[in-house]
C-alpha cells in the first residue's frame, strides 16, 4: 500500500499523479475514536469492568475485543478495500495512561494496524513533549490540518495536515481539524494555534483536489455538530469520521443521536455521509463507502459493531495487559470508602445538568478548603471521565473519575465574574461541552432556549446561618476548582485574571478520598437541586 504524506496547509502538492478510475470503487472504513487509554473492559456506565463482572457477560470493550473485531473484520474483507483509522484522543482515561503515557498507546495502536489517526485534543494534555514522543514512536500518519505548530520546535515539521493512501489502485485523501478551543480544553503550550476549521478544510480539500485526488475523507476531532457543519459546508469532502463529542449514531439504538451514517447535503448537492463510534472502544465504527468512476458517492452503509461479550478477546493482549497491570495493581485496588449507590459521573448527565459525581467533588474540593475562606466551588464536567457503581470505592476508580493529575487550587473574584464564569460554563453546552459547571456553595438556574452568554439567573449563595441569598455582584468571594480551570482551562479565563491564585493544593484524588474517609467511609450520592434547568 503506497503512503504519500502531505503538509500540514496542502499548499505546495505536486499534480504529477493521476487518480483516474474507470469503475465503482468501494472503500470499507473501520473507525475509532475516544478511545481515551480504556484498554481494559468497561460497564454499561463506562466504569471499570472487574474481571467477576466481565466474565458474567456484562461489560464492553477493551483493547482485546477491539483487536479480535478488526482482526475478524479484516478476514471476512479478505481481497476487497479495507482502512482502520483513528478519529482522535487515544490519551488519557485511565491508569495505563497516567503510568505509561504515549508508550502504551503506540505499542498496541501500531499492532492494531491503524493507517491513518487524527490528533485530539487530549493528546496535547501532557504537552507538545508528549504528543511529540507519540509522532516519534507511531509507525502510521497523524495529522492535523487546523494545527500550526510551526512555532513549537518540539512539534515543528512533524505533525502533518493531510494525507494520501493508495488502496486498490486509488488514491484516498485524508484532511482533518481538531477543535479550535484545544488551548482551553488541554495544554498545548504558546507555541501551538489553531486555524479556522471550515477555511482550513476548504484549503486543504482544494490542494488535493489540485492534486488529483477525487476521494476525500475529512477525518475530524470537532465533535459532532461541527462535523455536520463542515459536511454541508466543504465542497469536495466525500465523507466526515469524526471524534471529540463521544456521540453514537445508530439505526438501531433509541439513544443514539441520529442514523449511521448521517446524511448531510454539501454546497454542490451531494450527500454527505458522517459517522462517528461512540468511545472507549465501545464500538467499532463500519462504514462502507461507494464512489462512482467520477469520484461521486453513490453509496454509504453500515453500523457500528458493539465491542459485547460475543466479542472474544484476543489472548495475546489479555496477557499483555496483565504484565502492564502489575506495577499498577495495588494502587487500583486501594479500596478508599463505600458509595450506597451509583455515583453517576457520564458525560451525557455531568455536562448539562447536575449530577451525584459533580456534587461529590464539589463537596469534596470546597470542604478541604473551607477553613481557609473558600465560599464557592467550581468543578469542571468535562473533567469527571466516568461513573462509579455501587460498593467499593477503590483508588483506581477515583482516578478513572479524575485521570488529569489535577490540584486543588484557589482564587478570588467578584460575584459579577462568578456569574461570568456560570455563563462560560453553559455557553457550549449543546455540543456537550465540558466546561459545564458542577458546583458547590452556589445555586444557579440556566435557560437554554436563552443565547450564550443570557443564559444564566438566580444565583444564590451561602449567607450567615445558612440561608441561601442572592449574590453580591461587587463582593468578593474566594474559589476553589482545580489547576486546569483556575489557568483559564474550558474558557474559563475569569479565573485566570482573578486575585490571589494558588495552583498547588494537594491531587483532587487524594482530596476526593480524604473527604469519603471524613464522612466514616461510606458515601451516599445525591442531588439537591443546586442546578436548576429553565423550559
Amino acid at each position: 500500500m503506497k503512503k504519500i504524506l502531505l503538509g500540514a496547509t496542502a499548499l505546495t502538492l505536486c499534480a504529477g499523479f493521476s487518480s483516474a478510475a474507470y469503475a465503482e470503487f468501494t472503500l470499507n472504513i473501520l473507525h475509532i475514536n475516544d478511545f481515551h487509554s480504556r484498554f481494559g473492559p468497561i460497564t454499561g456506565t463506562d466504569s471499570n469492568c472487574d474481571v467477576e463482572t466481565d466474565a458474567a457477560g456484562e461489560c464492553f470493550g477493551g483493547i482485546a475485543r477491539l483487536k479480535t473485531a478488526i482482526d475478524t473484520k479484516r478476514a471476512e474483507l479478505d481481497g476487497q478495500n479495507v482502512v482502520l483509522v483513528d478519529a482522535g484522543d487515544q490519551f488519557q482515561g485511565s491508569l495505563f495512561y497516567t503510568q505509561y503515557r504515549s508508550e502504551i498507546i503506540a505499542e498496541f495502536a501500531n499492532d492494531l494496524g491503524i493507517e491513518v489517526m487524527a490528533v485530539g485534543n487530549h493528546e496535547f494534555d501532557d504537552g507538545p513533549e508528549e504528543l511529540a514522543a507519540f509522532l516519534e514512536a507511531a509507525n502510521f500518519p497523524i495529522i492535523s490540518g487546523n494545527t500550526n505548530v510551526e512555532n513549537e520546535p518540539l512539534l515543528a515539521g512533524k505533525l502533518e495536515g493531510t494525507y494520501v493512501l493508495d488502496v486498490g489502485g486509488e488514491k484516498i485523501g485524508f484532511v482533518s481539524a481538531l477543535a479550535e478551543d484545544t488551548d482551553e480544553t488541554s495544554s498545548p503550550g504558546d507555541g501551538v494555534e489553531f486555524d479556522d476549521t471550515i477555511t482550513s478544510l476548504r484549503t486543504q480539500v482544494d490542494a488535493l483536489t489540485a492534486a488529483g485526488v477525487n476521494k476525500i475523507i475529512a477525518l475530524t476531532h470537532v465533535g459532532y455538530t461541527q462535523d455536520l457543519q463542515i459536511a454541508a459546508n466543504v465542497p469536495g469532502i466525500d465523507v466526515v469520521v469524526g471524534g471529540h463529542s463521544h456521540t453514537l449514531l445508530s439505526n438501531t439504538d433509541e439513544a443514539a443521536a441520529g442514523p449511521y451514517p448521517t446524511m448531510v447535503n454539501n454546497p454542490d448537492g451531494a450527500e454527505v455521509p458522517v459517522v462517528t463510534a461512540g468511545a472507549y472502544a465501545k464500538y467499532l465504527g463500519d462504514l462502507v463507502v461507494t464512489w462512482d468512476d467520477e469520484g461521486n458517492v453513490i453509496s454509504a452503509e453500515g453500523a457500528p459493531i458493539i465491542m459485547d461479550a460475543s466479542v472474544e478477546p484476543y489472548e495475546a493482549y489479555v496477557t499483555r495487559l496483565a504484565e502492564l497491570e502489575e506495577p499498577i495493581q495495588a494502587l487500583m485496588a486501594e479500596v478508599i470508602g463505600t458509595t450506597t449507590e451509583p455515583l453517576e459521573g457520564s458525560r451525557e448527565v455531568c455536562r448539562v445538568q447536575e449530577c451525584s459525581m459533580g456534587n461529590l467533588l464539589a463537596d469534596a474540593i470546597l470542604d478541604r478548603v473551607a477553613d481557609q475562606g473558600a465560599t464557592i466551588a467550581f468543578q469542571n464536567g468535562g473533567g469527571i471521565r466516568s461513573s462509579i457503581d455501587a460498593g467499593d470505592i477503590t483508588m483506581g476508580e477515583v482516578l478513572t473519575v479524575l485521570p488529569f493529575s489535577n490540584t486543588l487550587a484557589t482564587v478570588e473574584i467578584s460575584g459579577a465574574d462568578v456569574i461570568d464564569a456560570l455563563e462560560n460554563g453553559v455557553s457550549d453546552i449543546e455540543n456537550g461541552a465540558g466546561r459545564f459547571a458542577q458546583v458547590a456553595g452556589l445555586k444557579y438556574s440556566y435557560t437554554l432556549a436563552n443565547p450564550a452568554g443570557e443564559r444564566i439567573s438566580d444565583v444564590m449563595v451561602r449567607g450567615e446561618g445558612d440561608e441561601w441569598v442572592p449574590i453580591d455582584e461587587e463582593a468578593t468571594y474566594k474559589i476553589v476548582t482545580n489547576n486546569y480551570v483556575r489557568g483559564g482551562g474550558d474558557g474559563y479565563g475569569t479565573f485566570a485574571e482573578g486575585d490571589n491564585a494558588y495552583d498547588f493544593g494537594p491531587p483532587l484524588e487524594q482530596v476526593v478520598a480524604d473527604y469519603i474517609a471524613k464522612q466514616g467511609g461510606t458515601y451516599t450520592p445525591y442531588t439537591d437541586g443546586r442546578i436548576t434547568v429553565v423550559e
